[in-house]
This record gives structure tokens, sequence and C-alpha cells, in this order.
């Protein structure tokens, strides 16, 4: 996309050089939240840090392989760290899942976008 740009700068009008800007911007977000469950992951954190099994218990109807496989391309994209904690007295160590800082900006999207869902499910009636 950069590279067409670049290309047709000089045919682009200012507002459809923005516009295409708006879409790069756009993709690049949709690229690490894009997926069915993602959003409902992160959604399970906002109060406070979470282990597996309670974002398994939270979210009915995903499997324990693709929570993992959710995790793991949240944490890739810096949207959740793992947070590992050993116990000197038991020896075990337990791992909770947790917001980034840039995790923590996506509340306010998806407030919004949870607000749009169901304006347009009660338009729709």
């Amino acid at each position: 996309m950069a590279d067409f740009m670049k290309e047709n700068a000089e045919t682009l009008s200012e507002d459809d050089q923005c516009n295409l800007m708006f879409i790069v911007a756009l993709k690049n977000a949709m690229n690490v939240i894009n997926g069915k469950w993602k959003l409902a992951i992160v959604a399970t954190m906002i109060k406070q840090p979470r282990r597996f099994n309670e974002i398994e218990r939270l979210l009915q109807g995903i499997t324990p392989r693709m929570i993992s496989k959710e995790l793991k391309e949240l944490e890739l994209n810096n949207v959740v760290e793992k947070i590992e904690s050993h116990d000197e007295t038991t020896g075990k160590t337990t791992s909770m899942y947790d917001l980034t800082s840039s995790g923590r900006r996506l509340e306010k999207l998806m407030v919004q976008m949870a607000v749009w869902g169901q304006e347009h499910k009660e338009s729709l009636k």
C-alpha cells in the first residue's frame, strides 16, 4: 500500500492520500485483533490479570488449543504479556496473562464497539 502511494502520489488527491493512510492504519489494527476470539480474550483481562483456566471458564465455546493460539498471537503483537511467578515454598510456577499498555488502550475502542453493536442490533428489530 505504501508503494502504491509513493508511485501514485502525484495522481491522488490529498483526500485520497489521507483515505489510503487511514485504510493502511485500519488494516494494521485489524491484523492484530483479527479473529473470532481475540477481543473476547482481551476483554477477560480488562479488570485484572487472568490465569489460563479463568480465561477458559469465562469464554465458553472456545477450546483450550484456540485460547493458547490466540494468546500467543496477542503476545507476539504486544497486546498481552505472560507473567510467570515461582513460589519458593511449593516450588510451583504459576502463569498469569495481563494486558500491556498497548492492550489496555483497546478498552475504549471495545466499549465503543459494544455500544455500536447493541445499538445496531436494536435498529434491526
